[in-house]
């Protein structure tokens, strides 16, 4: 059984990643397609689900389906040991089918669904495990989904002034209203915090207790990327708006911070999930200069080497006994070729190395921000996050495959599994073909990038810059480290992310816990416990064995509660006279 609905899931899931091609057909004739279907209908009212198919939709359901079919074979051989597969592959495919929901929705409540899905079904993933980090981990993922949902259930309220929900249809006239600005804030607010910028970074990297077939789908094409692909559908609306200028500058500081973390990080899927961060800031922030187009180019080309790079990873994991440290790791290369030849080639097409997918995005995205009129902070936030791209990939290169051997003992690095490699070598294929086809596909004319020598080879300056960093640190000895213990806290502000992960935890519920502490301590075990409902419990026993010591048959009492009432009556009748 659990082969059949692996085999089953991936082979439908394989087909319909072929909707590609239909991508194609409607994008050569400039074609979309609404299809509304009535659910039900009574007198004169009427539920209508409607979906959106354009290329936007159906290029990026193709990916998403191309990705989760590999990712459910991957994980048929990853997750093989694993007592209730067919509950995990469920998941998996819910998952997916809240994506697709999320893609084809031109209705802001039929995104509600797939955005609200994505938001539950990735907590039930991130706490697979089930011990205490995951269920931090989930907890602080479904909480800051749940802000952005807020904020879609807020944009759901304002929206009733205009009559309708299908957003679509008026994005233009929206565009007029002086209103509309409450909505562009909500809009993006919501974004922000499922495509994790600042500040609400601090639940991707926490995200990594998932399994890894999990991160592989979360953090390269489903989850991370709902925000970006919310965005690129109110493109129209946003694109001259101030919080559009808020939001190039939140996500420029994005991509640094996440590059920086990075070159500190040794937890190997905490390294790949800081990169997604970096990229997913490079997405927003050129979608928030205007440039939708080249921000979906970029959502789907990272899509397919992040993927890969996580299967790697997980491998990796795999065979080193489920230990994530890369100091521990070195010369894998030696054990484990192929995968390492994946590992490597997802990696350099991350860097943006010419004629690989990263390249063809990223490359078109920096020079076209050269030639934007951008201020001098944003322009220098985008290159040394490029050249910290570059340091930090070095960096886990050097400490996978060209240092030396760090393990204390190999058990299992000796044998690659052909079911993860097949589905590997899937996701190869297209890290190294994708960037170049749809960029001649997506751009019906080449964009004309005029700049000067120095301005053209500034990438290539960062890049050479960064991979020397990325050597040095990664060769860095104790008596290097300890020259630089005087910039200690300098090191551990950035590595841990400007204490972000602190603050969204420790730092929010830290003195709500200590009151509520404070108040259980004293009122519920102290006063309530008198006056309140213990209180009464206690005393109405305590009246209940009186009355029963006075209901026994005892002589004695009798006579001693007849003198009692006697004296009581005689004094009232001395007092009344």
């Amino acid at each position: 059984m659990n082969i059949s609905i692996c085999l089953i899931s991936f082979f439908f899931l394989f087909l319909f990643s072929f909707f590609f091609f239909f991508g194609l057909f409607f994008i050569m004739n400039n074609m979309i397609f609404m299809v509304e279907w009535e659910i039900i209908s009574l007198n004169s009212n009427m539920m209508v689900m409607t979906m959106l198919f354009d290329w936007i939709s159906l290029f990026f359901m193709s990916f998403v389906l191309l990705i989760s079919s590999v990712v459910i074979m991957y994980s048929k051989s990853y997750m093989s040991s694993e007592m209730n597969l067919n509950r995990f592959i469920i998941l998996v495919l819910l998952f997916v089918l809240s994506m697709m929901l999320l893609i084809i929705s031109p209705n802001i409540i039929s995104i509600l669904l797939g955005w609200d899905g994505l938001g539950l079904i990735s907590y039930c993933l991130v706490i697979y495990y089930q011990n205490i980090k995951s269920y931090n981990a989930g907890m602080l993922t479904a909480l800051s989904n749940r802000i952005g949902d807020v904020f879609i259930l807020m944009v759901i309220a304002w929206m009733m002034n205009y009559g309708s929900w299908n957003y679509i249809f008026y994005l233009d006239f929206m565009k007029m209203d002086f209103y509309m600005k409450y909505i562009s804030v909500l809009i993006v607010i919501a974004a922000m915090t499922k495509s994790a910028q600042i500040p609400f970074s601090s639940w991707l990297p926490a995200a990594m207790a998932a399994p890894t077939p999990v991160s592989a789908l979360v953090h390269s094409s489903t989850l991370v990327t709902a925000g970006v692909f919310l965005l690129i559908r109110f493109n129209n609306l946003l694109v001259d708006s101030v919080i559009f200028k808020i939001l190039l500058m939140v996500s420029g500081m994005t991509m640094f911070m996440a590059g920086m973390a990075a070159n500190f990080e040794f937890d190997l899927k905490k390294i790949i999930a800081l990169s997604t961060l970096s990229q997913l800031g490079l997405m927003m922030s050129i979608l928030s200069m205007g440039f939708y187009d080249l921000a979906f180019f970029h959502l789907l080309t990272h899509a397919t080497f992040k993927a890969l790079l996580f299967m790697c990873a997980g491998v990796v994991i795999h065979l080193m006994n489920d230990m994530q440290d890369i100091r521990f790791m070195g010369g894998i290369n030696n054990f484990i070729p192929l995968t390492s030849l994946c590992l490597n080639i997802s990696n350099l097409a991350l860097c943006g190395i010419p004629f690989l997918a990263g390249f063809y995005s990223k490359d078109l995205i920096l020079e076209i921000s050269c030639l934007s009129n951008l201020n001098i902070l944003v322009f220098f936030l985008y290159y040394i996050s490029t050249g910290l791209t570059m340091s930090y990939t070095i960096r886990l290169l050097f400490y996978l495959m060209i240092n030396d051997l760090n393990l204390i003992s190999i058990y299992n690095l000796f044998d690659e599994d052909y079911i993860m490699l097949k589905s590997m070598f899937v996701l190869l294929f297209m890290s190294i073909i994708s960037g170049s086809f749809l960029n001649w596909l997506i751009f019906y004319k080449p964009y004309m990038i005029y700049l000067s020598l120095n301005m053209k080879l500034m990438i290539i300056y960062v890049s050479i810059f960064g991979m020397i960093l990325g050597m040095v640190i990664s060769k860095m000895k104790i008596y290097s480290l300890n020259k630089s213990m005087k910039f200690y806290k300098t090191f551990m502000f950035l590595s841990m992310m400007w204490f972000m992960p602190v603050l969204s935890t420790f730092g929010v519920n830290y003195y709500p816990l200590i009151i509520s502490q404070k108040m259980i301590k004293n009122i519920d075990f102290g006063w309530n416990e008198l006056l309140g409902a213990q209180g009464m419990y206690m005393n109405m026993i305590n009246y209940s064995k009186l009355n029963q010591y006075f209901q026994m048959n005892n002589i004695k009492i009798y006579l001693f509660m007849f003198i009692l009432w006697m004296m009581i009556y005689f004094l009232m009748l001395l007092l009344l006279n």
